[in-house]
Formats: structure tokens, sequence, C-alpha cells
């Protein structure tokens, strides 16, 4: 009887060693910081400021609503009525924006990327960057390079445009549409991954060119970025 009750002993502490090794879960690093708020959402609850965001958590905004957040070098700014994922991108902060309008601010060319349907968008430089994007549909976006030059990439194909101009951006576009003029012409208009203008041949994407950006418009939005953040 001792010898049965030695061996039960013996199988309930190898048993109980094992159950926190079993039960634990794998820590999560933290991708940022809500830091200003007015009717936004962080999956079913409250985005309050100070909430703490991880990889695959979905934002969204009322219509009169905004939320910023903070991630390592970058901040993101969703307006009103837009929605999106918070993810991680070789190592750096990303978003897939889903719907509305996301600005986002950066001190450097590896910060931080937004997605965008088939699109990738992030700063071409190392220099401070403000980006903006509106999602119109899965088909078509509106960028802004508001403070510095950003890169939009669809697959293996990218173009960069200049601070201060504006492009609706047309993915698989079909085979027959033509460049619009002026691409890859002058110093504001978009350039290839190279530096000149894209070669002729199938285009993931075009580039229509809108309204110019006013100069103080991306100071402007870098500074509510910056303040926003300021105790």
């Amino acid at each position: 009887m001792q010898r049965l009750r030695a061996f039960c002993a013996v199988v309930l502490a190898v048993s109980l060693a094992g159950v926190p090794l079993w039960g634990a879960t794998p820590s999560v690093s933290p991708l940022g910081t809500v830091i200003a708020s007015s009717r936004a959402r962080v999956g079913h609850g409250i985005a309050d400021v100070g909430t703490t965001l991880y990889s695959g958590d979905y934002l969204a905004t009322d219509p009169q609503g905004s939320v910023q957040l903070r991630a390592g070098a970058a901040r993101l700014l969703l307006l009103g009525s837009s929605s999106a994922v918070v993810t991680e991108n070789e190592g750096a902060p990303s978003a897939k924006l889903l719907s509305g309008t996301a600005t986002f601010s950066t001190a450097n060319a590896h910060a931080f990327t937004l997605f965008a349907s088939t699109a990738a968008i992030r700063p071409s430089t190392d220099a401070p960057t403000i980006g903006q994007v509106t999602y119109v549909n899965e088909k078509e976006l509106v960028v802004s390079a508001r403070r510095g030059g950003l890169t939009i990439s669809v697959e293996d194909q990218s173009q960069t445009i200049a601070q201060g101009t504006s492009y609706r951006v047309l993915l698989d576009p079909p085979a027959d549409a033509q460049e619009p003029a002026g691409a890859g012409s002058g110093s504001q208009g978009p350039q290839g991954s190279g530096g000149g203008p894209l070669k002729a041949g199938r285009s993931r994407f075009l580039l229509l060119a809108t309204a110019l950006i006013a100069a103080g418009t991306g100071v402007a939005i870098y500074k509510a970025l910056e303040s926003s953040s300021t105790p």
C-alpha cells in the first residue's frame, strides 16, 4: 500500500509540474499605444488613451471620430469613418487600411508601412515624412505626400511621388490603359524605383495627378500629430 501511495504521489507531482508548461502562452510584444481618441474603438471596446495595441488589433472610428496611435518612430491617425488593422512588417510597425482615411508620420524610411488594397505606401527617404491615404475602393486610392516623398509599391513595381503632390492610384488597370501624361517626367512627377521614368509594359497601377497640396499643410499636420502626444 505504501508503495502504491508513493507511486501515485510521484505521478501527481509530475503531472502538476507540467501544468504551467502546458497552460503557458507565448509572450507577445506590444505594437503601439493609443495617444489620442474620440469616438473610436479597438475591437469591440472603446479605444481609450493609453490602450496598448498588438498586431492584429482592429481600429475603427465613428463618422465624427478619430484615433491616433504611436508605434515606435511612427504615428498613425485615422480620421472619421475609417478602419484599419495594425500589423507588423519585417520587424517594423505597419497597418492595413480597410476604409476611410489614414495619415502617418515617420522619422525614417523603415519606421512604418501603410498597406491599402494591394498597395504598400512608405517613406522614400529617412527624412521626416507625412503621408495620407484615402481608401476609395479596392481598385482606387488617393495618396498624398504632405511632407517628404512617398514610395508606392504593388508587387514588383514601385513609383515615388514628391512632397506636395497628390495622386489617384488606380490598381490593376486594364492592359490597354495608357500611362498618364507627364508621369515620370519632371521633379514633381512619379518615378520608377530606379529613379527614372517607368518603362512601357504591363502596369500594376497607374497614377493620375490631382490638385497640388499647399506647402504649409504638411507642417500643420505634423505639428498636430506631435502636439496630441505631448502631455
